[in-house]
């Protein structure tokens, strides 16, 4: 039996959120938390491994929005403030839970020792960059490292607009260069959002694979001969990997992935929402704002309010489980697959980052067992990542994948609904008038230069496909509905000055610091005949 190949592709984003002009802002907790639960406990993970001299390679894809981030001073400082108050508040959990809650007193100081651990990891060991972990582990061979839109935009519905989403990729490419210092092989498609033609801005850009849903493979025009279980070529040479659903599914599923095992750990249960606000208040948000602070003591259980405790080492046994069940079905459908195709199965599982560690807190731990498993088992399952499987020159089929996404129907009913749909005809127009700005003023300098070029920004934060995801999923949809509302009425703030052959300075200055993303934009990206 030849050995079936399997890719595992994270994909590590976060939208842009930066605002320096609050001591502190709660949705900046959103970066702190994947920090903490995902993005270090992954790092951790690599190195385990290699330190294990365990043989393994996947792949990452780190959006620009995520990697400014990462590298933004300001942010780095607050995250290390964060840090101390959850060291802080661990050693205070610590206290309380022996005196009065003992049966969680073993979370207790799990909790503080991983608190510890993040700070010194990203203070001491990181120096506050965690991307140099990333890029280590990458020149060392584990892992190869990819590229995403410029803010994560769900790319089908800017087709009409050829110039944003050339604008997406060429920026993904560019800050993923000026990052980590050599062009990406691949690039992740924004919630696997395809449309034929897609793959012929990512070739102009020389990207040389993406990954895709399953649906682009099922309900393509031409016949798929191996489904979803073969990456194929488009008609320019552009690889596509289509997304295993089933074994994706295994961990994805609300209804029955391994994460809602009775015996992990609940996520939204939180001391932030159960405890006395003159103990928590002062690691929560003023004024009295309840957040999740992590330190989460209950076992998911089941749909009740009658949880029981969570025991860590009762949900270490069953990750082993699971780990061991999922490659035994891995093992049983590559066996199945066979004996019907033609050539070797591959199975690509592609997976937000933030599921390991922070939606699902053994994760990361699952992970790892999966990887060591693999790599005891070579002889029918193998590691891999796309670029090394296209070096191997495989005989791949050409085909025209069909347009297709990963949300809710595999189309684009998430990002374009009732809640959210309003918003596309605004920021269409402001493509528009970016358009006119860059045909108007072109290869201008100095302050008019700057004042275009953020006005390009502007735009391209608007687009970012979480803000329609949030109003579609009823989660901080308000903040989501705000970003884009002020994203476009800053752009307005260039339009209507440059109509007048104007620039506003001051305002220049202040969005400059507030938006410090893309620093090395030019605006002329958005002229049409670019």
């Amino acid at each position: 039996m030849n050995t079936a190949k399997v890719s595992l592709i994270l994909n590590a984003h976060l939208p842009f959120v930066r605002h320096p002009e609050y001591p502190r802002f709660l949705e900046e907790d959103w970066l702190f938390e994947s920090i903490s639960e995902s993005y270090l406990p992954l790092l951790r993970m690599c190195n385990r491994l290699a330190e294990d001299k365990v043989p393994y390679v996947f792949t990452i894809s780190l959006s620009p929005s995520l990697c400014t981030m990462l590298k933004d001073p300001v942010l780095a400082e607050r995250y290390t403030q964060y840090l101390e108050r959850h060291i802080e508040l661990g050693e205070k959990e610590v206290k309380r839970c022996a005196a009065e809650q003992p049966e969680f007193s073993e979370m207790a100081t799990y909790y503080l020792e991983q608190a510890r651990l993040n700070f010194h990891d990203f203070v001491e060991h990181y120096k506050s960059n965690i991307l140099d972990g990333f890029k280590d582990l990458e020149e060392r061979g584990y892992l190869e490292l990819a590229t995403t839109a410029a803010t994560h935009a769900f790319l089908p519905l800017y087709k009409e607009y050829p110039s944003a989403t050339n604008a997406q990729v060429e920026i993904g490419v560019q800050s993923f260069l000026t990052t980590f210092g050599h062009l990406p092989k691949g690039f992740w498609l924004p919630e696997c959002g395809y449309y034929p033609g897609l793959e012929d801005v990512l070739r102009s850009h020389g990207i040389g694979w993406f990954q895709t849903a399953s649906q682009a493979m099922l309900l393509s025009s031409d016949k798929v001969e191996n489904g979803v279980y073969r990456p194929v070529y488009c008609h320019n040479g552009v690889a596509a990997f289509p997304r295993d659903f089933k074994g994706t599914s295994l961990v994805w599923s609300n209804e029955s992935g391994y994460p809602t095992d009775k015996v992990y750990r609940e996520f939204y249960r939180d001391i932030g929402y159960d405890l006395p606000m003159e103990y928590i208040g002062p690691y929560i948000h003023e004024p009295q704002v309840r957040v999740f602070t992590g330190f989460k003591y209950w076992a998911v259980t089941g749909h009740t309010d009658q949880k029981v405790p969570y025991v860590r080492s009762l949900a270490q046994r069953r990750v082993v489980d699971h780990a061991k069940n999922f490659l035994y079905m891995l093992k049983k459908r590559s066996l199945t697959l066979s004996n019907t195709l033609e050539e070797t199965p591959f199975f690509t599982l592609a997976f937000d980052a933030e599921l390991f560690g922070h939606w699902w807190f053994e994760g990361v731990w699952w992970l790892e067992e999966v990887i060591r498993l693999i790599a005891k088992s070579e002889d029918t399952v193998r590691l891999t990542t796309p670029s090394l499987f296209l070096e191997g020159d495989e005989k791949l089929q050409t085909v025209q994948p069909a347009f297709s996404s990963w949300g809710h129907g595999g189309y684009s009913a998430v990002w374009l609904d009732g809640a959210n749909a309003w918003s596309y005809r605004h920021i269409h127009k402001a493509i528009e008038r970016m358009e006119e700005l860059a045909e108007r003023f072109g290869d201008q300098v100095s302050l008019k230069q700057r004042f275009l070029n953020q006005a390009a920004r502007e735009v391209l934060l608007a687009m970012a496909s979480d803000w329609p995801f949030m109003m579609y999923n009823k989660s901080s949809s308000e903040y989501a509905h705000k970003r884009i509302i002020d994203h476009l009425s800053n752009f307005n703030v260039v339009y209507s000055n440059m109509c007048k052959n104007a620039v506003n300075t001051e305002w220049l200055v202040k969005a400059e610091k507030r938006n410090l993303i893309f620093a090395d934009i030019d605006y002329n990206i958005f002229n049409p005949k670019h």
